[in-house]
């Protein structure tokens, strides 16, 4: 029986545009949603045209409505979430100078303190007088705040400041602000707009804890320049170090492990372009390690060898030149850094993917990926010789841990599997030994042999094996009576990885079967396993995730109709198209800020992320090829007059990544369109972006919605 509600599900308005490019018309009858003030609306939310903000309202009040009735189940929800998290809990330290560093939580907070304390070497009036200080307490700056969310922060190499980055609404415009250690609060300089890029871009300090070096957006929400600040300047005069012309590349900034340059990064997703700066340097002046070749990918490591036949400053080059699908490490002496100097160290090896390197000041250490299984591999600088750290379990992740340290011989690495929470070890490359110096804790209790997990490969169309990580508790009977939740994304070369998440458990417990497809457009098979997901070749990422379902009915796992499928920003566009291809086979389909839209947002080169991103999806305003393949799968242009299984979609009002209008768009299009009587649910945060809420408790609140949802259509919500 129908559920029973409040109120009928809003319909939005339509008003159709006629669209016209390469003499191929269509209709868009949604593109009102898109409030044109929309870069206003980013840095202050509530000028939001108030008939948009009408419409996401109703569609909020329709899915609390709907989900009234899991209210208590969502409490449950959230309890057993939170009861996974050490509340009190806190990083490994990470020594530098006279310090170690680390940051922590408090039982009850929300957001992160960042502290130090003095190291027994130290000197003796520092050890005696320092025992812990806390340099930022993320919970009593994000007093008052709807949003708040550290992006950055890191002390000045003399270890008597302390700089952060926050954003306030989700719309990742950062303001840095500067404090003296032990001091009475914030320094007069602060600097707003300023970008940080996801992992790859932040801001950094110059050697003499005076200036920072930070990237800045533009009226289009674009990092695109690096300035430097001078600490006691005003910020409206800091000085210009670098500016990238071309839109379509986005700049990110960093710090060399070694601390002598300041890495200046200008890329688009398939090429690169480096400039370094001398971190001592006064008058800074970039230094061009190599001119961007559209194509050409690369990153650098800057090491000092000792004295001798191999001495002298180089830089170790990670890179996909001569075509090396899957990268290979060169070098180049420091003084002569361009391609004509490069030299082959580590030869391309097809299948095995080079995913980045650290450097240490006698070891390089590279991040592997072989069969879509992860390796780490050190390598003894002077001698040449190599060793890989080995692991037995059948699907596992690792992650490689950057410390303040260059000149030591310990490296720091995780390890997790979908069954093993997370450790963090110390491995030294000389002796070859590991120390466990943390283990992720799981409060309520977790025992790993309650669960299993499996590494299983589907057959695509074309033949191509697509590794599935599969996750289920012992008990659970593959018989296909169990609830199969299948969760993929298929994008930018992004590696689903097989790691630990307390989360998940909620709906493994109750009896869901886990699964990740890695598919085409990851990089999980090597980068050629990316190629082959992008461009004119994107339509091969839809067939492996649908060929990965197949695969589990055929193997008696899974049985159509009771299998949800789940993706978040390009994974959204996954779902959506898989919704739009198989809908029979779904029983639930859950998009968390889903990348829908796509023709639309590629034919507009004012967005953020547009011009960027015609090197994964293909320009559909110069190319009409591009065109009719977006066209051929972008959910929201093929959505159908048919059945479609429940759907929640969520957005972010702020987010700029993928913008609050394409979900909205498509679920009004699909209410419009579909012919059955499924729940079609839209939950817009009014107050946060593209991650959504921003406090570590909040954000579980968040999921246990999703929880709830799959819970409910699939009958187990009681």
């Amino acid at each position: 029986m129908p559920q029973r509600l409040s109120k009928p599900p809003p319909k939005a308005t339509r008003r159709r545009r006629r669209l016209t490019r390469h003499g191929i018309r269509r209709s868009d009858y949604y593109a009102w949603l898109k409030d044109a003030n929309w870069q206003q609306v980013m840095k202050a939310p509530a000028v939001l045209a108030p008939e948009i903000r009408a419409y996401l309202e109703a569609e909020n009040a329709h899915t609390k409505d709907w989900l009234a009735d899991t209210g208590a189940l969502q409490a449950v929800l959230f309890a057993e979430m939170r009861g996974r998290i050490k509340e009190d809990d806190s990083t490994v330290p990470d020594a530098d100078g006279d310090f170690e560093y680390y940051v922590d939580y408090v039982t009850g907070g929300q957001h992160p303190r960042y502290c130090r304390r003095a190291l027994g070497g130290g000197p003796q009036e520092i050890h005696e007088e320092i025992r812990e200080e806390i340099l930022l307490d993320g919970d009593t700056e994000a007093e008052g705040q709807a949003y708040f969310k550290i992006a950055g922060a890191e002390h000045s190499p003399d270890h008597a400041r302390f700089a952060f980055a926050a954003d306030l609404n989700g719309s990742e415009r950062y303001a840095i602000r500067v404090r003296e250690i032990g001091g009475d609060g914030d320094m007069g300089d602060v600097i707003e707009g300023m970008a940080i890029e996801g992992a790859r871009g932040d801001f950094a300090w110059g050697n003499d804890a005076r200036t920072l070096y930070y990237t800045e957006l533009d009226d289009k929400l674009r990092p695109w320049c690096v300035k430097r600040h001078v600490l006691g300047d005003d910020p409206a005069v800091a000085q210009l170090v670098y500016e990238e012309k071309d839109p379509g590349f986005f700049v990110a900034i960093g710090k060399s492990q070694s601390g002598r340059f300041i890495e200046i990064t200008a890329h688009d997703h398939t090429t690169t372009e480096i400039h370094l700066i001398d971190a001592d340097a006064l008058d800074p002046r970039p230094m061009l390690i190599e001119a961007r070749n559209p194509g050409v990918e690369y990153s650098i490591a800057h090491v000092k060898m000792p004295p001798g036949k191999h001495g002298g400053e180089r830089l170790y080059i990670l890179t996909n030149a001569d075509g090396a699908v899957d990268f290979k490490i060169m070098q180049a002496p420091l003084a002569a850094p361009g391609r004509a100097n490069w030299r082959d160290v580590i030869s391309h090896e097809p299948g095995c993917l080079i995913r980045t390197m650290l450097e240490f000041s006698g070891h390089l250490v590279r991040l592997e990926r072989i069969d879509g299984l992860p390796r780490i591999t050190v390598r003894d600088l002077k001698t040449g010789g190599e060793h890989a750290i080995e692991f037995d379990e059948e699907a596992y992740e690792l992650g490689l841990v950057p410390g303040y340290a260059f000149e030591t011989t310990n490296l720091r690495f995780t390890y997790s599997s979908m069954t093993t929470p997370r450790r963090t070890f110390d491995y030294g490359m000389t002796t070859r030994t590991r120390t466990l110096r943390k283990e992720q804790e799981v409060p309520s209790g977790h025992q790993p042999a309650d669960y299993v997990t499996r590494r299983l490969f589907a057959a695509a169309p074309d033949g191509e094996p697509v590794p599935i990580s599969l996750l289920h508790r012992a008990d659970t009977k593959l018989d296909g009576s169990a609830p199969l939740l299948l969760y993929g994304y298929g994008s930018y070369g992004m590696s689903m990885p097989a790691s630990f998440s307390s989360n998940r458990l909620s709906l493994v417990d109750r009896g869901f079967i886990y699964a990740i497809a890695h598919i085409r457009g990851g990089t999980e098979r090597g980068y050629g396993w990316y190629l082959d997901g992008k461009l004119d070749k994107k339509p091969n990422t839809f067939k492996d995730f649908i060929a990965a379902a197949e695969h589990l009915i055929d193997a008696g796992m899974a049985v159509p109709g009771r299998i949800a499928i789940h993706g978040g920003s390009a994974g959204g566009m996954l779902v959506g198209a898989a919704a739009n291809m198989a809908p029979d086979l779904w029983g639930a389909v859950v998009g968390e800020v889903p990348f829908v839209d796509v023709l639309n947002t590629m034919c507009d080169g004012d967005l953020p992320l547009t011009p960027p991103e015609w090197p994964e999806w293909g320009n559909p305003i110069e190319d009409q090829e591009a065109y009719q393949t977006i066209a051929s799968y972008s959910p929201y242009d093929n959505v159908a007059r048919q059945d479609y299984p429940p759907i929640l979609a969520t957005a972010g009002l702020t987010d700029p990544r993928v913008t609050y209008w394409e979900a909205a768009k498509w679920v009004a299009k699909l209410r419009a369109l579909k012919t059955d009587a499924n729940p079609l649910l839209l939950r817009t945060n009014m107050e946060a972006g593209h991650g959504g809420a921003s406090g570590r408790f909040d954000n579980l609140k968040e999921v246990a919605i999703v929880h709830a949802f799959l819970l409910k259509v699939f009958g187990m919500a009681a």
